[in-house]
């Protein structure tokens, strides 16, 4: 199957890509403070795993939100990290990139905590898929990971530390702020990993 992965270089995309290893991956700038730093990242990732590698610039910064934005958290953002409408966008422009190279399933890489956002629920990636699938191409949308969390994930498939320190998190700028929900999350999830160790 020709399948595309929608990379940010964060440890749950790059867990999924680990996993699945799509035959395409497409990493999006889309005025996101940390576009750079999640460029190089991808690009890593998938020069190491051999997997071919699109990077999309689409500028939609003054239609952001909150921290990845560097802006102000619009009213109805659930959490800092909130940009509206982001994984419909995110997954539209991917396949507008993969519907010409014969791609048939977009991979998301969201995991269980992401449904704190609506665009991160099952109930989401089954209906943009749906919206998808009814139209030129007939492109699925799979979130693989969608039940996981994202230490369940990288023990799950086995993902190396080694690989997963190429990861970038942070929401905030392409170095890692420290501070950001984005970089919690990453500290959290290596020390779990790490007490896992023991």
């Amino acid at each position: 199957m020709n399948t595309a992965l929608l990379l940010s270089g964060g440890m749950d995309s790059l867990s999924v890509a680990w996993w699945k290893r799509p035959t395409s991956a497409i990493t999006i700038d889309y005025g996101q403070l940390a576009a750079p730093a999640e460029i190089e990242a991808s690009a890593r990732i998938c020069e190491e795993l051999e997997i071919e590698h699109y990077v999309l610039r689409v500028d939609c910064r003054a239609l952001g939100s909150g921290d990845m934005a560097g802006r102000a958290s619009d009213a109805l953002a659930p959490e800092s990290d909130w940009w509206p409408y982001r994984n419909q966008l995110l997954l539209t422009l991917a396949a507008m990139n993969a519907v010409s190279r014969g791609v048939s399933c977009l991979l998301l890489g969201s995991v269980r905590s992401d449904s704190n956002h609506r665009d991160g629920t099952e109930e989401f990636v089954r209906a943009i898929s749906r919206m998808l699938q009814i139209q030129e191409g007939d492109i699925t949308v799979e979130a693989p990971a969608i039940f996981m969390t994202t230490v369940q994930l990288v023990r799950a498939v086995s993902v190396p530390l080694s690989f997963l320190a190429w990861a970038h998190s942070c929401h905030r700028s392409h170095v890692a702020c420290g501070a950001c929900r984005g970089c919690n999350k990453y500290f959290e999830v290596l020390r779990e990993l790490d007490d896992g160790l023991d």
